[in-house]
């Protein structure tokens, strides 16, 4: 079962019941505890509640890793937690902080995905983002990231937006990737409900280089921390949802749905410099893109100046390639 660690000072306290101001609601939305909203999903003594339930530990050993899952599903909502990821030696480590309904719906899920990617001393954590919709998981909607900052030296904060027309994702209120819904989609966005889930485990099949690299356990116990869980949206039953009625909730999340100028320049400055994958340009999987894609000529050169093989159907050359680590990284601590 969880453990619940003791408080470490009255401050982190304080500041842990201290509501979160959302960017772009324009209103205060409460920081629950673990047991207002959240249940634990395996791991045993993997999960640790700190803070009084305000901050969750999740660990990955030898035995198991672990997770939580949120105690209501939600047709559409804001959901968000601020994460610190383990450092050192990851490859192989899997940590997701994403939304499905595969319990309920097994053959036309639907899934709104973050999932943090370990790598080898040295290399930096990788981020992806991926969506399904009424089970289409032969239509890969990833996109792969590096990030701005080591997301194992402090707390981000990772936002997921989901409407009934779109959903934008985010890091520390700045939003990385917009999907929007189209007509030529049919079912393929997300459209039934889901719950929340927050997990650590071990991918070392693909995570890391393909699965090149694999979970050391030497460097265990893993730990990923949460805190500042946010579930802001519309609590329905799986069944009767269709007449459940949820327009108050939907009107404000529409409205705040809405990137500002200074939003998509700090959007586009991201994607400029931190999108390393994209499936709408990837040539090798898709002859021609998935119906709702947009094609931005910007995005699509300097992808295949990245990887002329996957994104420009150029030929692999074979000589040697050079790695940067963090030490190097470019425009680190810029979007």
């Amino acid at each position: 079962m969880m453990k619940l660690a003791s408080t470490g000072s009255s401050l982190l306290l304080v500041l842990a019941l201290v509501s979160v101001f959302v960017s772009g609601f324009g209103k205060r939305i409460p920081i629950l505890s673990f047991d207002e909203g959240y249940n634990q999903l395996f791991g045993d003594d993997n999960l640790v509640l700190h803070r009084d339930g305000k901050a969750v530990h999740l660990s990955l050993n030898e035995r198991t890793g672990s997770g939580f899952v949120s105690q209501d599903l939600y047709l559409h909502g804001y959901f968000s937690a601020s994460i610190k990821l383990p450092a050192d030696y990851t490859a192989g480590v899997v940590v997701a902080f994403y939304m499905s309904n595969g319990d309920i719906f097994e053959k036309n899920h639907d899934e709104i995905d973050f999932e943090f990617l370990g790598n080898i001393r040295g290399k930096d954590w990788r981020i992806q983002t991926n969506i399904y919709g009424n089970g289409s998981t032969s239509v890969g909607r990833e996109e792969r990231y590096n990030l701005w900052f080591d997301p194992a030296d402090d707390f981000h904060q990772y936002s997921i937006l989901w409407t009934d027309s779109q959903i934008i994702f985010y890091i520390d209120n700045i939003p990385i990737r917009e999907f929007k819904r189209t007509a030529a989609m049919g079912g393929d966005f997300p459209s039934k409900p889901m719950s929340l889930y927050a997990t650590i485990w071990d991918g070392s099949d693909w995570a890391t280089n393909g699965g090149k690299y694999r979970v050391n356990y030497k460097y265990a116990p893993y730990v990923a921390e949460f805190s500042d869980l946010v579930l802001h949206g519309c609590a329905v039953d799986p069944i009767e949802f269709l007449s459940k009625k949820c327009d108050t909730t939907s009107q404000s999340l529409e409205l705040s749905a809405t990137i500002t100028p200074s939003q998509r320049s700090k959007m586009d400055s991201f994607r400029r410099k931190h999108m390393t994958y994209a499936y709408c340009y990837d040539q090798t999987r898709y002859k021609v893109p998935p119906m709702e894609c947009v094609i931005n000529p910007k995005e699509a050169e300097r992808l295949k100046k990245f990887d002329p093989v996957t994104f420009g159907g150029g030929r692999r050359h074979h000589g040697k390639r050079h790695h940067h680590g963090r030490a190097s990284r470019p425009e680190a601590d810029t979007i």
